[in-house]
């Protein structure tokens, strides 16, 4: 675990980048460009205050130019394998988006903030994908399956890619968690029924990525941690950008509150940057970091 103090110095920095998407933004997506545009720009500067070079794939939805953004550390000896961590910077209509999916997006920020002196073996990209939410979703103008089929495309050699989908919503409440429907029945046994944990879910595919992410997590936060595998035929499991790198047969894995679940304010205009735990955010980002780096064959520093 690392020092107290800089888990509160993470903690306002988590609370800042929330506050700035979901409270001076607010909604972002087509019908607010200006909201989508903003959002694009404050990420974008807040990863080249930490030094990296940021790229732009811009492309068109409905007349409109768009864009994903991306950051990389380059690798040391196997820079052509790469680690992504994705997130999404969009809202659906009417909601400010704090945890859907602010809380990732800040998250990304403090992890490539965290990784950025972590001289990885494999190369790491911090990618922040516009237009996941509906209408965009499952189909080609969603901002991961662009980009995805471009790595397809150009024989990219994605090792795995994290998708940070709500990651600020925790609660310790009895009953506090539900239990999605589709999953095998066998599994509601040992599935979690209070809202304090983090979720990683893959195809089967990719259940190494999964394993290996659970190490390198764990090594350094405490934080609990409900780690499955399962096949795609479960269809919750693919309800985010993971998905689009399972469809170009990526391993991805995704990382999770497990959303509406747990989070009455999903959708909503309830979901406000107070809304969230930031202790608890604190603590994900840390072993969200740590993870990367067992995967990337790089470092973290004990204190940060």
């Amino acid at each position: 675990m690392d020092a107290a103090g800089s888990n509160d110095s993470r903690r306002n920095r988590l609370w800042t980048h929330v506050d700035r998407l979901a409270g001076l933004i607010g909604p972002r997506h087509l019908g607010l460009p200006n909201g989508l545009r903003a959002a694009a720009s404050l990420i974008e500067r807040e990863l080249v205050s930490l030094d990296y070079p940021v790229v732009r794939q811009t492309y068109v939805v409905d007349g409109q130019d768009v864009a994903n953004l991306s950051a990389q550390l380059d690798g040391r000896n196997r820079a052509d394998e790469i680690v992504i961590v994705g997130a999404h910077y969009d809202t659906v209509e009417d909601t400010p988006g704090a945890d859907d999916n602010a809380s990732a997006v800040a998250v990304l920020l403090e992890a490539a903030r965290l990784l950025r002196r972590s001289s990885p073996s494999r190369s790491v990209r911090f990618v922040a994908f516009t237009c996941e939410e509906p209408p965009h979703f499952y189909t080609g103008s969603m901002g991961s399956q662009v980009y995805a089929r471009h790595c397809r495309i150009n024989h990219e050699r994605i090792v795995g890619m994290l998708c940070l989908e709500m990651v600020g919503y925790y609660s310790n409440n009895p009953g506090s968690q539900g239990f999605p429907k589709d999953l095998p029945r066998c599994l509601r046994w040992v599935f979690p029924r209070r809202g304090n944990f983090l979720a990683t879910v893959s195809n089967l595919r990719s259940w190494r990525l999964g394993l290996g992410f659970r190490h390198g997590f764990k090594r350094f936060v405490r934080f609990p941690l409900y780690s499955v595998a399962l096949p795609e035929r479960a269809s919750v499991i693919r309800l985010s950008d993971n998905s689009s790198f399972w469809d170009q047969g990526y391993p991805a894995l995704m990382i999770t509150d497990t959303s509406f679940l747990r989070n009455p304010n999903y959708h909503a205009p309830t979901d406000l940057p107070d809304t969230l735990d930031y202790d608890c955010m604190s603590e994900v980002a840390y072993g969200i970091a740590g993870g990367v780096a067992y995967l990337s064959g790089g470092s973290l520093p004990e204190s940060q």
